[in-house]
């Protein structure tokens, strides 16, 4: 084969794959758009498209794709008019972040449902035999189902866009991007149109779903697979802009197909790298209007403070408590057998710490990071790395992964502080991505294998404890390694959580406060609201570090998925959940996820599918979290009702919260 034949064929497969993002990412940008929804399940409602067409056409033989490549995206856009109805619909006029919090339940809910359906495995999805022969063209054979692709992405491509600008539908719904209020006042029910935005948005990533899986298989995970690429594809291309959807689609498949043939090295990384720089230097993307695009939301970020029932000392009277009672577990499994409870207890302890650091830029200065998995999962190769090559010692080997991460948070906050809102959540999961693709280029992070085998000590210079050879007898009890392992990691904890503490209620957490709330104030009064930012942001980052140093060192090893992007929503869910902005709240949440995860799945197989209803209904009705819960609970009409004014009187009086009417005139 010539040159010019090989250079003709990597282009008609960057043009395959570029089409099926352009479908992909269209529906995606298309929601953000139209509706400032950013939609983390979109990548689900792609797998359910191609399961769609896979039951479909199955019984019906040789003419069944063909049915299924109508009927399958229909059923997706029914699903997707009724994900927008049920939920997405509640939480308009909410800040972004709630969107990726219900869409993020969600993915555990479809992800489930597919599961559940159709298996765990990948399944075969094979084309028509009139599509699945070779075309001779530009000298070389070629696939009649890729020349099909392009073609029929082309024309679908084609008609969104006359549908968007050559119909009263499109134009109805630009208005509505626009000023939503002024086109209901003109009689029209926008509601509906929105509805049928979402449905529409839904049916193209169905598409795009058949056209992959009958390019490849059907599995479970390819949803998750090209959310990603999803969203550097629209970031690329504009947030909202379905020019920049069809142009960076096709430019993100030719940049891989090229890179994985020429550069193999750069593959997974290249298209990342353009992401940051676009972000960097023109955060709107190529064909995107302005920042504040797309940006029609009044709603803040809800953070718990003030929305339980206990007191300021009670609540320091329970964490007293509950650390005593952390301090007598390890003793009662020894006695009891229970030996799991200890083990749970540690898990939940790191992802408490993850969850604190995360509090501290989201609930605090109010930035959502979506790649806060990236210091996680450094500190934990940091720590791995030094405990391997420079010392035994866990003290060393954490001092090196906190140090790490802040550094990495300073670079990475220098570049993403400067823009604000949806483009910082996208510019730090650009990074968390980056970064999460790098490790598997290099032997010395140990590829896609991650590093195992690892012996920590807890000492310095020879003096200390060694885990594996440390054994005290204490009457009925042993203590031995892992009970020196557990202590340590509480009182990091502990004390991690004390920092945090100091640092709020001193005059450097009151300047993040006064920036969360109004950063335009903030300013006007004279403080450097990047540079203060920037400074959560770092320590956050150690933080985040120091949690992920100390399950690569209580576990012994450290992984790629370390740094998966699901983390960092897991994480979010977490703090959310719990109640942002109070510090303990989203330790709390860390303990309560990771607790039903763990119940949950060790009872059914469904444990995805329960945990992101309850948790979709959290996002929905209980958004400032469980810290909350009692005081959402106490001011409902039923409650009110049913034990009238002198208990809802009292709880506002324990959590030092005023009626709203007196604050409302004060």
């Amino acid at each position: 084969m010539s040159v010019a034949s090989a250079v003709a064929e990597q282009v008609l497969n960057g043009l395959v794959v570029g089409m099926v993002y352009v479908l992909l990412a269209a529906g995606l940008s298309i929601i953000f758009g139209v509706m400032d929804v950013i939609n983390f399940a979109h990548g689900e409602l792609f797998a359910l498209g191609a399961y769609f067409a896979f039951a479909i056409a199955g019984p019906l033989g040789g003419a069944g794709f063909w049915v299924a490549l109508v009927v399958a995206p229909l059923l997706v856009g029914v699903v997707g008019m009724g994900i927008e109805r049920l939920t997405v619909k509640r939480l308009y006029g909410r800040d972004p972040l709630y969107h990726i919090l219900l869409t993020f339940g969600l993915v555990l809910i479809i992800n489930d449902l597919i599961t559940s359906v159709w298996g765990k495995s990948a399944q075969p999805f094979p084309i028509p035999s009139v599509l699945d022969q070779p075309v001779a063209l530009f000298g070389f054979n070629y696939s009649l189902y890729n020349y099909g692709i392009i073609v029929f992405g082309s024309a679908l491509a084609l008609g969104t866009w006359l549908l968007l600008n050559r119909t009263r539908f499109g134009m109805i719904i630009r208005a509505g991007s626009e000023d939503r209020e002024m086109v209901r006042t003109l009689g029209i029910d926008i509601d509906r149109y929105y509805t049928l935005t979402f449905g529409f948005g839904a049916a193209l990533a169905g598409v795009a779903g058949i056209v992959l899986g009958a390019y490849q298989n059907v599995s479970p995970t390819m949803g998750s697979s090209v959310i990603i690429p999803a969203f550097v594809i629209v970031v690329l291309g504009g947030l909202g802009s379905f020019r920049g959807a069809v142009v960076g689609g096709l430019f993100v498949g030719l940049v891989q197909t090229f890179a994985r043939t020429y550069a193999p090295f750069l593959e997974g990384l290249i298209v990342f790298l353009l992401m940051i720089a676009v972000l960097v230097v023109k955060p709107t993307g190529l064909f995107g209007t302005s920042v504040g695009a797309g940006d029609h939301h009044d709603g803040a970020l809800l953070h718990g403070s003030g929305g339980g029932v206990l007191s300021a000392e009670t609540r320091a009277k329970l964490g007293y408590a509950g650390v005593g009672a952390l301090l007598v577990v390890p003793l009662l499994a020894e006695v009891t057998g229970v030996t799991y409870s200890v083990t749970l207890l540690e898990d939940i302890l790191i992802w408490a710490l993850f969850a604190l650091s995360l509090d501290l830029v989201l609930g605090y200065a109010g930035l959502v990071s979506l790649g806060h998995t990236l210091f996680y999962g450094v500190g934990a190769y940091a720590s791995v790395l030094t405990l391997m090559h420079v010392s035994p010692s866990v003290f060393v080997a954490l001092v090196v992964a906190v140090a790490v991460c802040a550094a990495i948070a300073w670079g990475v906050g220098y570049l993403s502080i400067r823009v604000s809102g949806v483009f910082f959540a996208m510019i730090t999961l650009g990074f968390a991505e980056l970064f999460y693709n790098a490790v598997f280029k290099f032997d010395f992070t140990g590829g896609s294998d991650g590093l195992f085998g690892v012996d920590a000590f807890y000492g310095l210079a020879g003096l200390g404890i060694d885990p594996g050879e440390f054994a005290v007898p204490l009457g009925p009890v042993v203590l031995d390694g892992g009970v020196v392992q557990y202590y340590f990691l509480l009182a990091v904890v502990v004390g991690s959580y004390l920092l945090a503490r100091r640092l709020i209620r001193a005059p450097f957490g009151s300047v993040l406060q006064s920036i969360r709330e109004s950063e335009e104030r903030a300013s006007f009064i004279g403080y450097d609201v990047t540079a203060y930012k920037r400074r959560a942001f770092v320590v956050s980052g150690g933080l985040a570090g120091l949690a992920g140093g100390l399950f690569a060192a209580n576990n012994g090893y450290v992984a790629p998925s370390f740094l998966h992007w699901i983390n960092s929503g897991e994480v979010i869910v977490m703090t959310v959940l719990g109640g942002m902005g109070t510090l303990y709240g989203p330790m709390l949440g860390a303990g309560v996820f990771v607790a039903a995860e763990d119940v949950l799945s060790s009872y059914i197989d469904q444990w995805q599918l329960v945990i992101g209803v309850l948790f979709v209904l959290f996002v929905i009705f209980v958004p400032r979290g469980l810290v909350s819960l009692p005081r959402t609970v106490a001011d409902h009409p039923l409650f009110e009702s049913a034990v009238g004014d002198r208990f809802h009187d009292r709880v506002g009086e324990q959590a030092g919260v005023t009626d709203p009417e007196v604050d409302r005139h004060e």
